[in-house]
């Protein structure tokens, strides 16, 4: 639970904590505040904004900055020395606010996962960040900066407070080792990057485009204005996700899977386990001659949603076995798929469609080109409804829905009316018995 409204000072009976600063690195980052706010009118009114800057004189121009930068230096300062936090018993208190004081409390047995990341500067600087996913709450907490090492410090001591560790020996339990279980080599990302419909279909536009307009006008800068956007775009999405991706790395650990990506800016993220509600096999139809599959995720609570950007698909059967132990990936020869008067509502998609239903997991397939997985256990369903439209009932099929804990669902569609009724029922109670056997949620349990 998070409550900015309840008052800074320590409930009774808490032992008192000395409040801590973050790096004195931060002001360097808060200082750009008001330069982003000019920035933001210049681009908001840029006729206006350029209009003043020929008004200028380099004498108006060096007073204006004499007081700019003074007032960011200020503003970036008082921020940082106004921001403090402090880690009691129960909660992380973070009071922040320079002319409005908030403060968070954040329970720390409702922490579910901190991420540690490092933006190059950051790394430069040998800082990093901390970024905290509380169940219940889409925002993220963080802190920003703190130097590394206290900061993987400080990562291992709340991971060890949201196991339960008494509060005098989570100082002593320090980061929990670590088992690599893959790392994808660039070469598979780069490759995977070129072999996805995204960057065809782009590069396709950077071509037929341009040339289209060239037939039309013969104006070699007005094919230009066009061409090199499109080929810019195609080039900086595909490069930010290659760099993002960037030595993948999934290893093991008791506070669940860790994944450490990244080129220039490097992610330390936690897949915390119990809190995956749907795992996704996403298969695009180039990467099926390699057997290559990505690995998404739903996690309550959390933005986290790739575990696997590209890999073998027995390798990633592998990882998906370590966040669902219990649960045993289908092969495609085993899902059912519809009736074949189910082609009359969706005359070529339902060749698509297919479902599979095993003691620990519901699972359906849609798509023909981009075949998508979805694998939600028993114990995370959190309801399941029928739905049947009038050019449904006319044919004797209707969907089956699934909705699990991360507000998200899984549709087997298609299905005849009778197989749909019995599949509502029995995943009804399948969802009852399966939350009655399902492993604790907290970390290192």
């Amino acid at each position: 639970m998070r409550d900015d409204d309840l008052p800074a000072d320590a409930p009774r009976g808490e032992r008192p904590v000395a409040e801590r600063r973050l790096h004195p690195v931060t002001p360097l980052r808060r200082a750009w505040a008001p330069v982003a706010v000019l920035a933001g009118w210049a681009v908001h009114d840029p006729n206006q904004a350029q209009e003043q800057l020929t008004r200028l004189t380099t004498t108006a121009l060096l007073i204006g900055l004499a007081v700019i930068v003074p007032a960011a230096a200020l503003y970036g300062f008082l921020s940082w020395w106004f921001t403090h936090f402090a880690v009691t018993d129960t909660e992380l208190r973070i009071r922040t606010g320079l002319l409005f004081r908030r403060t968070a409390h954040i329970r720390l047995e409702r922490l579910q996962a901190v991420d540690l990341t490092r933006p190059l500067l950051a790394r430069v600087a040998g800082v990093a960040k901390l970024k905290l996913d509380v169940i219940g709450t889409d925002k993220k907490d963080e802190l920003a900066f703190l130097g590394e090492a206290e900061a993987r410090a400080l990562r291992a001591e709340l991971l060890a407070r949201a196991a339960g560790f008494a509060p005098e020996a989570a100082h002593e339990v320090g980061e929990a080792p670590a088992r690599e279980l893959v790392r994808v080599p660039a070469r598979v990302i780069a490759v995977s990057l070129l072999l996805i419909g995204a960057t065809w279909s782009s590069l396709a536009a950077a071509v037929v485009v341009p040339l289209l307009l060239w037939l039309a006008t013969h104006n070699l800068w007005t094919v230009l204005a066009t061409a090199v956007p499109l080929i810019g775009g195609t080039v900086t999405t595909t490069g930010k996700r290659f760099v993002g991706a960037y030595d993948w790395t999934v290893s093991e650990s008791p506070d669940g899977l860790r994944i450490d990506r990244g080129l220039l800016d490097r992610t330390h993220e936690t897949v915390p386990p119990g809190r995956v509600q749907t795992v996704r096999i996403v298969e695009p139809l180039l990467w099926r001659r390699r057997r290559w599959v990505r690995v998404e995720l739903d996690v309550a609570g959390s933005p986290n949603s790739v575990l696997l950007p590209v890999a073998p698909r027995e390798v990633a059967e592998a990882v998906v076995a370590r966040v669902l132990p219990e649960v045993t990936v289908p092969e495609a020869s085993a899902l059912v798929r519809p009736p074949r008067r189910a082609g009359w509502c969706a005359p070529v998609r339902w060749r698509g469609y297919g479902i599979v239903v095993t003691d620990a997991v519901f699972a359906a397939r849609h798509g023909l080109l981009r075949r998508r997985l979805a694998l939600v256990p028993h114990a995370k369903v959190q309801s399941v409804r029928l739905t049947q439209g009038p050019w449904e009932r006319v044919w004797g099929v209707a969907d089956v829905h699934v909705d699990n804990g991360a507000n998200r669902t899984v549709t087997a569609r298609l299905r005849s009316a009778g197989e749909a009724a019995e599949l509502l029922r029995a995943q009804a109670e399948g969802s009852r018995t399966g939350r009655r056997a399902a492993r604790p949620d907290r970390w290192m349990a």
